[in-house]
């Protein structure tokens, strides 16, 4: 992956093969996708299931939403080694050490545009976040069943609706939503100060525009986001027009279900890890369960 990502980054070279001073770094190694950078070039190799059409179509919408989406440097995923790998230009993450300056805003404002934009690619997948909630309350099951933790998290699964827990059609089929929103999927571009975008495609699709605006409502709900984050976050993502929830009413109808399914969601991922670990919950993680 690193040889392969200096290749892209290099493609233009006309000078031939030299000695390459570039920085290489590994961003991500994990199971379902492994991220590589090398000098201004990110190369990113994609789940092993990843459906090579849906990814095309995803990675081809991004390239039609630069203001929005990280534009990918091309449009086409190509195989290696068994995996699709998609090409990126560098672009400064968001800094864990600095929560005060999370750019909140930032991150409403683009998903608020991203749910008005028509998506611009016939064909585009569902957005996937329901599937991958899915996916991490089976593995719940398969490894941890009779862990103290993991009754709640099934309860709180199965109240949910079929369309929520990826058992049915998505009652929204035209609004365009990232499917997966935390601060990490935030880089400023171009580096090291250009405007935020958003970045990661693999569950961009159309869906449920709230399903977005989750993960910060869920962590508020649970008592893991301050309420002026919270607040900020919503207001922004009102002022830029979202439609997710009402301009001025109550939010929480709205919003009730997918922060439901992500806490659940959250929770499997965090049992399934301590377990995995044979440690018992952690403060945070106690915190997931009991919101279940």
């Amino acid at each position: 992956m690193t040889a392969y990502a200096r290749d892209t980054a290099h493609a233009r070279d006309t000078a031939g093969p030299t000695p390459c001073p570039c920085g290489a770094a590994t961003l991500a190694d994990r199971p379902d996708a492994t991220v590589v950078r090398h000098a201004g070039t990110v190369a990113k190799a994609h789940a092993a299931d990843a459906a090579p059409a849906e990814l095309a179509l995803r990675v081809t919408t991004a390239a039609h939403l630069p203001g929005i989406l990280l534009p990918p440097l091309h449009d086409t995923p190509t195989h290696l080694h068994g995996r699709l790998v998609t090409h990126w230009p560098y672009g400064t993450p968001v800094d864990p050490d600095t929560p005060d300056a999370a750019p909140w805003e930032a991150a409403a404002t683009l998903l608020a545009r991203l749910h008005r934009t028509p998506p611009p690619v016939a064909g585009t997948p569902v957005m996937r976040g329901p599937e991958k909630a899915a996916r991490a309350l089976t593995l719940l099951r398969t490894t941890a069943p009779h862990h103290p933790g993991t009754a709640p998290v099934l309860r709180a699964w199965a109240a949910l609706p079929a369309w929520a827990r990826g058992e049915a059609a998505t009652p929204d089929t035209a609004t365009l939503c990232h499917g997966d929103l935390h601060l990490g999927q935030l880089v400023r571009h171009p580096a090291p100060d250009g405007p935020w975008l958003l970045i990661d495609v693999d569950d961009l699709g159309v869906g449920v525009p709230a399903w977005d605006l989750a993960r910060p409502a869920a962590w508020y709900a649970c008592g893991l986001l301050p309420p002026d984050e919270w607040n900020r976050f919503l207001t922004a993502y009102r002022d830029a027009g979202g439609p997710a929830v009402p301009p001025d009413d109550d939010p929480w109808p709205a919003l009730d279900v997918p922060a439901r399914a992500l806490t659940a969601q959250t929770a499997a991922r965090a049992v399934t890890k301590a377990a995995a670990a044979g440690r018992p919950l952690d403060e945070v993680e106690h915190a997931l369960v009991d919101a279940c």
